[in-house]
């Protein structure tokens, strides 16, 4: 394989790092910045379990707090397709990301993605629509979000379906001391982007509270593609004793959008009006020798659809209308029977499906096209040991039992092994699988009620260094992939039909880096190079991020740098063009400048993406806005 020029610069500026000097800066400085250690030593809860990050034997991303803010980004998706390798992110417009599989917004993880094949969770709850499958990406709201911990690989042993290319976990504002905080933001753009944000944060003894209301909107940058959203978040905890916490969430939202169809296919009134909401409550218990949670979750969701016509030809008589749900149970607990030991047990139960039908402009009765509920049930057991704090073996297995495909067993295995206190070699095998959705089975041609369970085995090794006191690590992992029964759309008798297809490999290399150069200066940066056995959408063949925040005093700035290489737009298909290839590069920038003390004042910003106006597509048929710039402000009090 050719050696990326992006990777290649990069280790030529390792010796430069490596040489610098760390410098105080003056008292009264800017607002800390994540130290690289910090990300190494967190405790994780991906795992169910709160666990150090560097004992696990899985590969795992964290994008901290302080990432996030940097962004002044309201959702989540493109700060983690920046600062997690191996993942890329799908998106057609200048914000939100849509509600099909058939629009933007699909999560892939090391060429492994697209519907529902990467588990999103909130808090540990799982989150994606009944019928459809797919994931939610509107509803993960970047200033409700303390960190991200995103499980690059299979999380199948503790998550089952959906899980098969990855978890991204979304870890929920909590107040931590005594008293109320106030957030609020505005932010205006180009093509008259508009945001808006309130939260606030309050504890008192042994109750708190986070609660947030965000609002976004846009006209967009071609005709017919306006886009708003109002999501709504509350999460309150009660600690009923030293030993016991209740907690409960609730997230709502309203979303309107206008699909403008394909540059060279536009679409006239392809309009969605969507309702999603979720809830869920908790009880936890944290002990000397054992913790654990029990936990129930619903998730509901309504669409409103009109699909849209073709200029020059009448609208569609049908309306699209669905209702669906996703409600379950977890329960786990860990116990430590011995010094070093682990011991977590689970189980799960989840009911999910709905009701899709067509409503007609003429009033003919409407029709139903599916209305199904599917059944999990499943129960796990992982054992870790750790041997003289330098080797960790760790072993799991889970069986799950869906009600339409029967029961599946799903091992993982790992270890981790510390010769030095900054050095980590890590190893893990892991089985990740998924079931086929409603959509994929029942609904619209191509649908298929033949089709199984994809599968895949995954295999990684990844050497993690940390050098000058902590301030700088450095990852380097290398993964293999061997899936099965990949469900694809293929063309039978000049007919669209789903169908298990056979074999897939993946493989390639990830390398992370944290650099905290001087008290107000860290850099980050990371590298991902993916070989796959047959062309793939959403999965770049390179792609390289680098950015660096500098803060000295109450000014702050950060500027970044992204490049993707060889991403397929369109798959070559029989009877088609050619397959669509696209390469570009972001430059983005954030200038910002804070009135009064951090935790109470104002701050001023102003922000640019796409600087270079590249011109790019990461959708065939929608070219991405060239350079757009946004200002606000943010108010603390």
């Amino acid at each position: 394989m050719r050696t990326s020029p992006i990777l290649l610069a990069a280790l030529a500026c390792l010796p430069a790092l490596l040489r610098a000097e760390g410098e105080e800066s003056p008292a009264g400085g800017g607002p800390a910045i994540a130290d690289s250690a910090d990300i190494q030593r967190i405790e994780v809860y991906s795992t169910r379990t709160r666990v150090h990050r560097n004992i696990l034997p899985i590969t795992l991303s964290v994008v901290t707090r302080s990432q996030i803010e940097n962004s002044s980004e309201s959702s989540l998706l493109p700060v983690l397709s920046q600062h997690v390798p191996g993942l890329f992110v799908t998106q057609k417009g200048i914000t939100g990301f849509g509600v099909s599989s058939g629009a933007a917004g699909a999560v892939n993880v090391r060429g492994v993605g697209g519907g529902n094949q990467v588990l999103m969770l909130l808090d540990g709850q799982p989150q994606w629509a009944g019928i459809f499958g797919h994931a939610l990406p509107d509803m993960y709201v970047a200033s409700d979000a303390e960190r991200v911990e995103v499980i690059r690989g299979p999380g199948s042993l503790i998550y089952g379906s959906n899980a098969m290319g990855g978890v991204v976990n979304v870890i929920t504002r909590k107040p931590d001391t005594d008293g109320t905080q106030t957030r609020a933001r505005m932010l205006f753009g180009s093509y008259n982007t508009q945001k808006y944000l309130l939260n606030n944060g309050y504890r008192k003894g042994r109750f708190s509270s986070f609660v947030s209301v965000n609002h976004d909107r846009t006209d967009g940058y071609r005709p017919d593609s306006r886009f708003r959203i109002t999501n709504g978040y509350a999460n309150l905890g009660y600690e009923l004793s030293d030993h016991y916490r209740l907690t409960g969430n609730l997230t709502l939202a309203g979303i309107h959008s206008q699909n403008p169809g394909e540059e060279d296919d536009p679409l006239l009134d392809n309009i969605m009006d969507i309702l999603r909401g979720s809830a869920a409550v908790a009880l936890e218990n944290t002990h000397a020798r054992r913790d654990g949670a029990v936990r129930l979750f619903y998730n509901w969701g309504h669409h409103k659809i009109d699909d849209g016509y073709s200029p020059g030809s009448q609208p569609r008589n049908d309306l699209f209308r669905s209702d669906d749900h996703h409600f379950g149970a977890m329960a786990y607990q860990t116990f430590r029977p011995v010094r070093g030991n682990r011991l977590t047990a689970g189980l799960d139960y989840k009911n999910w499906g709905g009701h899709a039908w067509y409503i007609y402009r003429d009033g003919s009765p409407r029709s139903d096209l599916v209305h199904r509920t599917i059944n999990e049930t499943a129960a796990y057991l992982s054992v870790q040991q750790e041997f003289a704090r330098m080797l960790t073996l760790s072993a799991g297995v889970r069986y799950e039992y869906n009600s339409r495909f029967g029961g599946v067993w799903v091992p993982q295995a790992g270890f981790s092994f510390r010769p030095t206190e900054n050095t980590t070699l890590r190893g893990s095998f892991s089985k990740g699988f998924r079931s086929p959705n409603i959509r994929e089975m029942y609904m619209f041609p191509p649908q298929n009620p033949d089709l199984q369970p994809e599968n895949m085995l995954n295999y990684d090794l990844t050497l993690a260094q940390s050098f000058l006191e902590g301030r700088l690590s450095a990852e380097l992992t290398a993964f293999f992939i061997d899936g099965r029964n990949l469900i694809e759309t293929v063309r039978e008798n000049g007919r669209p039909a789903n169908r298990n297809t056979g074999r897939f490999i993946n493989k390639g290399i990830e390398f992370d880096l944290h650099y905290r150069a001087l008290r107000d200066l860290s850099v980050d940066a990371n590298y991902s190079y993916l070989a796959t056995s047959r062309p793939l959408l959403a999965a770049p063949r390179h792609k390289a991020f680098a950015g660096a925040t500098y803060t000295p005093g109450r000014f702050s700035l950060n500027v970044s740098l992204q490049v993707v290489s060889r991403l397929y737009t369109r798959l070559p298909s029989a009877g088609q063009s050619a397959a669509l290839q696209n390469n570009y590069t972001l430059l983005g920038a954030r200038a910002a400048y804070r009135f009064g003390p951090a935790d109470r004042g104002i701050n001023l910003f102003v922000k640019g993406e796409n600087l270079t106006a590249d011109r790019y597509t990461i959708n065939y048929g929608f070219p991405m806005p060239r350079a757009l710039v946004f200002g606000g402000l943010d108010f603390t009090f």
